[in-house]
């Protein structure tokens, strides 16, 4: 007999927990670079935010939250860490890499948002631009340009730089590509910083410190205080049209849709699979992307009944294994299933209603004009009907399906054995009313299968 304990054991509460897994990652001396990074981050942003409130710039403000981005991405990178230090459980059996999709998607939707209240805070100030402070504007710009740029070049962000990649060009991007194909025409020494095309990131950071650049030069020549509102909406649809691509693909990811580079490389693969010696069919087969770079899939086979099970799993598995990493395969074998069917000559205990299906057809309308093979009314000019000896007419004999299901007695039926010549006269069952015969669909069927023998007329 186990020990009895008294009181229960108290349970952790959830910021217990996340406690708990922040020490397991702070534990790898990897993530103290990116834990030394936050903090910083943390810093610099304060003093930015100050500074957009002191200088009354919302192009600044825009800018700044690319500093916010940054903390975001920072979070992510800890997020990549711990999953690769947690081993699927019993719960996740996947494992835990589509937490590190979900916080890719919730940072570019969060930088999306931001995006839109800048639109919304710049709309605002064309009905009433209030006056701009260049005092820290200048600042501001370089600490925040230095900050985004030192974080996005020394951490190596594995999910990011995945997403960076494996999705769409963003209008930025396409446009930055153009002229860089021009300018590498003229110095090709450029080709290998701006070809095939920029980082996303570094790309919008040097895009925004342009931006602000401007506005201060503007302002402290002019005084033109509309162009801060300018430089803030060109900053905010940068940042929606660089962060949208990548929302949209991680977004794929979770709703764990199949790639479309690899559709036609995974259709090569199942057509190889279908050739196997033994395969009989390929079927059911589902591919999804279960993380970055990472896919996963289930395929039902038919084998054959004589071939073995576990060769034709390894040489399924091996095909399929070079783009599924996790792959779930079902395996089975061929197997024929007919049901038993009675027709011709029977006993006279098959003959027994209580045992039995028959099934009443109901009377034809002339049946003095019907033709004695086909059942069809006879036309004296016309030729017989093509495919008339796999018809089945009123002499051919009835089929009568075994049921070995029991019914009750007292239903209204004689139990016991009843010839089959009065049922074939037109008696019907009480309750049911009378019947021309007892006829199915199942006249030509032979008794057993493999067995030529018919019933009713030849085949002409």
């Amino acid at each position: 007999m186990g020990t009895i304990h008294l009181f229960r054991k108290p349970q952790r509460s959830y910021f217990g927990k996340l406690l708990q897994e922040f020490r397991l990652v702070a534990a790898d001396r990897r993530s103290w670079k990116i834990l030394l990074f936050g903090v910083i981050n943390l810093v610099c942003t304060g003093f930015l935010l100050m500074w957009c409130s002191s200088t009354n710039s919302v192009a600044l403000t825009a800018y700044t939250y690319l500093t916010i981005f940054d903390l975001f991405s920072l979070i992510t990178c800890l997020i990549s860490y711990w999953v690769m230090m947690r081993k699927p459980s019993p719960v996740y059996s996947f494992g835990f890499e589509r937490l590190e999709v979900l916080a890719v998607f919730a940072s570019t939707v969060l930088a999306q948002l931001g995006a839109l209240f800048i639109l919304k805070e710049s709309a605002e100030r064309f009905l009433e631009q209030p006056e701009i402070h260049t005092g820290r504007l200048l600042v501001g710009t370089f600490v925040a340009l230095s900050l985004n740029l030192f974080t996005m070049l020394s951490i190596r962000n594995k999910p990011f730089s995945y997403v960076s990649e494996a999705a769409s060009t963003s209008w930025l991007q396409e446009h930055v590509a153009d002229l860089s194909r021009s300018l590498c025409g003229i110095i090709p020494g450029l080709s290998s910083i701006f070809l095939p095309r920029m980082n996303p990131f570094v790309l919008i950071d040097l895009a925004g410190a342009f931006a602000l650049c401007i506005t201060y030069m503007l302002i402290e020549i002019n005084n033109y205080f509309a162009v801060d509102t300018a430089s803030a909406i060109a900053i905010a649809l940068m940042t929606f049209g660089t962060m949208y691509p990548m929302s949209v693909y991680s977004g794929k990811v979770l709703l764990q849709t199949t790639p479309p580079h690899v559709i036609g490389q995974l259709d090569k693969l199942i057509r190889e699979v279908s050739t196997l010696d033994g395969v009989l069919e390929v079927r059911n087969e589902h591919f999804w992307t279960l993380g970055f770079g990472s896919l996963a899939g289930s395929v039902h086979v038919r084998i054959r009944r004589d071939a073995n099970e576990q060769m034709v799993l390894a040489h399924v598995t091996n095909r399929l294994y070079t783009l599924v990493s996790t792959l779930t395969v079902q395996i089975f074998k061929d197997d024929w299933i007919r049901p038993a069917l009675v027709s011709g000559p029977v006993t006279a205990n098959v003959l027994n209603f209580s045992d039995h299906h028959v099934i009443p057809m109901p009377l034809l309308k002339n049946t003095d004009d019907l033709n004695p093979v086909t059942s069809t009314p006879a036309k004296p000019s016309s030729p017989p009907p093509e495919f008339s000896f796999n018809t089945p007419g009123k002499n051919v004999s009835p089929v009568i399906l075994l049921n070995t299901q029991t019914r009750p007695y007292g239903v209204g039926l004689n139990h016991g054995h009843t010839p089959y010549s009065m049922f074939n006269q037109g008696l019907g069952v009480p309750g049911i009313g009378a019947t021309h015969g007892f006829r199915t669909g199942f006249t030509n069927i032979p008794s057993r299968y493999g067995s030529n023998n018919r019933i009713g007329q030849p085949r002409p």
